[in-house]
């Protein structure tokens, strides 16, 4: 990350690698359900991205690596040719508006269900999800997942690899792996879903391997620069309790901080607390913060724009903001005016499908009155 030699605030550009960041604003991945039933992206996609390219970066929805990685419904995929193809629609028109993306790669692990994938789910250890799951027959049990075994492990790593080069072939300027929010990754770095005993477990160095081994195959296949991480410390979405937060993070952040990654993403990041401020004296590239803004909980009016700027104060360097992006295609005109804001409107509209919810929030200029 190149900083200015002023203080930077959110409309300060940065240099992220090759990519010239016109501000220091970045769209946060959220899943939307609005891929096709085989996980190709649709233009409405693509018309979803474009209108919010103004943001500094924009990093695309969680991504399926594989079949059985697969969370819920039209979920995008990046392992079949048909999806690489719908993907480099949306680069396109993102490009087309001035704007860059990074796709998320994401591998479910235990949060899916065969009503979703037609596949059992797998995991570090067969402790199945304790909540329910979203199918089209609705809300069901989760079922126990299937352990993952070391060939299994190697095939997954494998599959990664080979969404990111697929996302690169589709016009991403990079990938970021989601080792967070209790996902397949978060789940082998957590002791209430890791019971292994192998080299897979059994000790912070177990648990943290997969994370390492992903990221360093990854790196390795498209370059460094082109590769983020995304980490939740001491998230407990989806039934995830990790126990050693303060001691499993430094050692994962030293072990990514290695391989000079374009940067690490930190979810509901608090300023004040203990690890984050040892997370970013770990860790010497870009990082991007993410405030927590409390979910199912109606956005604070600026925004969440006073919390990104508390993160910049305390060392971050990007700030990603979701919901709020989700409401306003033109966030960063907002903020920077200080204009008021969208509200999200009634909240399942973001799962279900069609350009309500999605594409028909309207710009300060739409909505403005027209002079007559």
């Amino acid at each position: 990350m190149t900083n200015d030699a002023v203080t930077p605030n959110l409309f300060t550009p940065a240099d992220l690698g090759a990519l010239h960041l016109p501000n220091r604003l970045v769209m946060a991945p959220m899943t939307r359900n609005r891929a096709a039933a085989d996980g190709v992206p649709t233009p409405l996609m693509a018309t979803y991205y474009a209108q919010r390219a103004s943001a500094g970066l924009i990093i695309a929805e969680a991504t399926t690596p594989n079949p059985v990685g697969q969370t819920y419904t039209h979920i995008p995929g990046a392992y079949t040719e048909a999806q690489t193809e719908g993907w480099r629609a949306v680069t396109e028109a993102v490009r087309a508006a001035g704007g860059a993306m990074f796709l998320q790669l994401q591998h479910g692990g235990r949060v899916g269900h065969p009503a979703n994938s037609g596949l059992t789910p797998v995991a570090p250890s067969p402790v199945p999800l304790p909540e329910p799951i979203h199918t089209p027959a609705g809300d069901v049990p989760a079922v126990v997942p299937e352990e993952l075994t070391v060939a299994g492990i190697e095939a997954t790593v494998a599959d990664f690899v080979s969404a990111a080069r697929n996302a690169v072939a589709a016009g991403f300027a990079g990938v970021e792996i989601h080792s967070a929010n209790g996902y397949l990754l978060h789940q082998f770095l957590a002791t209430n879903t890791n019971l292994r005993t192998d080299g897979y477990g059994g000790s912070i160095a177990g648990r943290i391997r997969l994370t390492v081994e992903v990221v360093t195959a990854v790196a390795a296949a498209i370059g460094p620069e082109r590769v983020g991480v995304r980490v939740s410390p001491g998230g407990t979405v989806n039934g995830i309790a990790e126990a050693d937060t303060e001691a499993l993070y430094p050692e994962l952040v030293a072990a990514l901080d290695r391989l000079g990654l374009a940067y690490l993403h930190y979810v509901f990041a608090d300023p004040d607390s203990a690890v984050f401020r040892r997370i970013r004296d770990l860790w010497t590239g870009t990082l991007v913060a993410n405030p927590n803004l409390g979910w199912g909980v109606p956005l604070p009016a600026d925004g969440g724009r006073a919390a990104a700027e508390a993160l910049l104060a305390a060392g971050a360097d990007l700030i990603s903001l979701g919901r709020s992006f989700l409401a306003n295609p033109d966030l960063v005109e907002r903020l920077r005016l200080g204009a008021p804001l969208n509200p999200v409107r009634d909240a399942h509209l973001m799962y279900v499908g069609g350009a309500e919810g999605y594409t028909d929030y309207p710009t300060l200029a739409e909505a403005a009155p027209v002079a007559v």
